[in-house]
């Protein structure tokens, strides 16, 4: 019976130092590259500007020497325009592992603008293309939908304003949710998540997330750190071997 004994934890043992043997292998096999492209929700700021994305704060949350995070986002810019201009193929030149793509504000702007897509239609076929070529070139890519404006009605809850000819952002994020369904892509749902998180704050905690009192799509530094908590919140789901390299993990 001892002898039993003694063989189970010298078993026991051993799967656990061959666990903790595939972790730091898994870590040593590091940096992973992580590309992000997207609009000025997610893009990078100056000092000087109150704006921030949440793609800003973002590398941080990751172990020091393990991942790499590129923020390409770009301000103004859609589906179709961050393609036109070039930026997509400069993303994917970074030979990245992981893309995140996060577009939908500037794609709802009324028809005839330059970045407008519609959300049945182009802005569907813009995505499927950034998967394509995500995986062509052997990158996993991540969709994230965009988050809630935060526009919110008398009872103090957020409610869609899209005036005609623009569009209501609900729309691009359900299209999304739906080709990530169509091409069995992780989507991380931050449409749900900010309203979520918007409806609990109310006008005046939602108003502190805000880079000016009056802007209710863009953020501060506590309001992108905000986002990037809650696009941080889905990873594990979204990219299960990205767990291991995240702080406190």
């Amino acid at each position: 019976m001892k002898l039993r004994s003694t063989l189970a934890i010298t078993v026991l043992a051993f799967a656990a130092l061959l666990s903790l043997d595939s972790r730091a292998a898994d870590i040593a096999s590091a940096p992973i590259r992580i590309v992000l492209v997207g609009d000025s929700t997610v893009c990078n700021y100056p000092a000087s500007s109150p704006k921030r994305g949440w793609g800003m704060y973002i590398q941080e949350r990751f172990k020091e020497g393990t991942v790499i995070v590129t923020n390409l986002a770009a301000s103004g810019r859609s589906t179709k325009t961050f393609i036109q201009e070039g930026r997509w193929q400069k993303a994917l030149e970074q030979k990245p592992d992981y893309v995140f793509i996060q577009f939908g504000h500037n794609d709802s702007h009324a028809p005839d603008k330059p970045e407008a897509t519609d959300a049945e239609t182009d802005y569907k076929e813009y995505l499927r293309r950034y998967i394509d070529d995500s995986r062509a070139i052997g990158a996993t890519p991540i969709l994230v939908t965009p988050m809630v404006r935060r526009d919110f009605n008398a009872q103090g809850m957020i409610e869609e304003k899209a005036v005609p000819p623009y569009r209501g952002l609900v729309s691009y994020a359900n299209a999304m949710r739906e080709v990530g369904l169509e091409k069995k892509v992780a989507v991380i749902d931050l449409y749900s998540s900010s309203k979520a998180l918007a409806d609990k704050l109310g006008p005046k905690g939602s108003a502190q997330l805000a880079d000016l009192p009056t802007d209710s799509t863009h953020f501060n530094e506590k309001g992108a750190r905000a986002m990037a908590d809650l696009v941080m919140q889905g990873l594990p789901a979204a990219a299960p071997k990205l767990k291991v390299y995240l702080i406190n993990q």
